[in-house]
């Protein structure tokens, strides 16, 4: 992989002015008055033999968590990493360390939200007699049942929990934040490129209703 930063492509470079100009672009979401930059034809031609992205966001598939209309950002602008629960993986990683160290992204943005499937399914995995998940799900599920179990507090390891007694939105908290811890500790490239101050993590959770991008954790300098 040998592809280079477009020179024409104008971005903020640095992680601090990277995470103002997202934060702007939420707030203009937020309050319904997008301006859909950088979507037009001129844009999309620049676009055809290189990327140069201002940020790497690594979030959950679901349907409601489109990053590049949440934090108004254009054509080019986000290298966007998606599964179910945004759960490390091998390929996650790789793609993001292709963002890091060859596009040269300043942040990386985990981003979580509330009403989140996976997180849901993980909590009624844990109760008495829940019934088997399809295998691949149960592989995404088990990532957060740690989330799961360190929110039910002193739940004995392998006791069942009752799912009307944890709170969802604790849960995925705690999964976001362990996802972000995972993502450094297991890329070396991930976390010198923190420790040099080229990049910062955020770990952030969507709401839903206010469209509001929230910040719940910062690795690096922003």
């Amino acid at each position: 992989m040998t592809e280079q930063p477009n020179p024409t492509a104008e971005r903020p470079d640095s992680p601090a002015a990277t995470w103002r100009e997202l934060r702007r672009g939420n707030e203009r979401f937020v309050a319904g008055t997008p301006e859909h930059p950088r979507q037009d034809i001129d844009r999309r031609t620049s676009l055809a033999r290189a990327q140069r992205p201002m940020v790497a966001v690594f979030g959950c598939s679901d349907s409601r968590l489109a990053a590049e209309i949440i934090f108004d950002v254009g054509l080019g602008d986000a290298f966007v990493v998606r599964n179910a629960g945004q759960v490390v993986s091998p390929s996650a990683i790789g793609s993001l360390e292709y963002a890091v160290g060859i596009l040269h992204v300043p942040v990386i943005v985990v981003l979580a939200h509330d009403e989140c499937g996976a997180v849901r399914a993980a909590i009624d995995s844990q109760a008495a007699e829940a019934p088997p998940l399809p295998s691949f799900i149960g592989g995404l599920v088990e990532k957060i049942v740690p989330a799961v179990r360190k929110v039910a507090g002193a739940v004995a390891a392998g006791d069942p929990i009752d799912p009307s007694h944890i709170d969802a939105g604790f849960v995925g908290r705690e999964h976001l934040r362990n996802t972000v811890t995972e993502l450094v500790e297991s890329s070396e490239m991930i976390s010198d490129a923190i420790a040099a101050g080229t990049l910062a993590i955020v770990g952030a959770n969507y709401r839903l209703f206010e469209g509001r991008v929230e910040t719940d954790i910062v690795l690096g300098r922003i």
